[in-house]
């Protein structure tokens, strides 16, 4: 892939970031085709998994001004945030900084949404970095979701969170294991469903244990306002 170019799944917006510390914040998204993971649970794999999906249809190969036009498009409502998604966006890291400058020139602000495998060139590549380490719950081996040195490096950025995907109470042990470990701050605990029922149940199941860690809770709100839909 160029450096002028990006590999993109979709563009879409205006919407709202559905988790972490901006929920609720009016956006645009970029998703970004491809993944180091193959997540049992991903709610995202037409962005990556081409055994299920076909790569022709679902990726497009566009210049970094194609894109900032296209996300530009959502100016006309006020709107300068954007979020970087995928997939692993951290696989196109050397091509995003002209894009991210180019948009912060026309005043907009951005944030990345990453498993934390691999190590970011600049720790200010994007004003906000969501990093969401993947746990057993995930069916990844540890060799390929793991890599301690990536997280204690993202733990440096200025402005970033460490978001978890749990399945249930039980997964807090590996939670508390890895955030005492590398002192990861601050956290977010984020039930894993695509259902609004099951995302309800599983918040009221782990909100004590949150509380108890002052860990910080989030639901998914583009699962609650629209289901599991793509691009909303």
């Amino acid at each position: 892939m160029s450096e002028r170019h990006l590999a993109v799944n979709e563009i879409f917006g205006p919407t709202f970031q559905g988790e972490g510390v901006h929920l609720g914040k009016p956006c645009m998204f970029l998703r970004l085709a491809g993944c180091n993971l193959s997540c049992r649970w991903c709610d995202t794999p037409y962005a990556w998994d081409w055994t299920r999906y076909d790569k022709s249809q679902e990726v497009s190969r566009l210049t970094v001004d194609e894109v900032g036009q296209r996300i530009r498009e959502g100016e006309g409502t006020g709107i300068r945030h954007l979020v970087i998604s995928g997939g692993e966006p951290m696989l196109q890291q050397r091509t995003l900084p002209t894009l991210i400058e180019s948009l912060r020139s026309h005043g907009w602000t951005t944030e990345m949404e990453t498993a934390g495998t691999i190590s970011p060139e600049s720790m200010t590549l994007v004003d906000h970095f969501t990093v969401s380490p993947k746990l057993v719950n995930s069916g990844d081996p540890e060799a390929r979701r793991y890599h301690p040195e990536v997280l204690e490096r993202f733990n440096t950025a200025p402005s970033r969170c460490f978001k978890f995907v749990v399945e249930k109470p039980e997964d807090f042990d590996e939670i508390d294991l890895l955030v005492s470990r590398h002192q990861l701050h601050p956290v977010i605990i984020m039930p894993e469903g695509v259902d609004g029922a099951v995302l309800n149940t599983r918040l009221k199941e782990l909100a004590a244990a949150t509380l108890m860690r002052n860990y910080s809770l989030t639901t998914r709100l583009h699962v609650l306002l629209y289901g599991n839909q793509r691009a909303v």
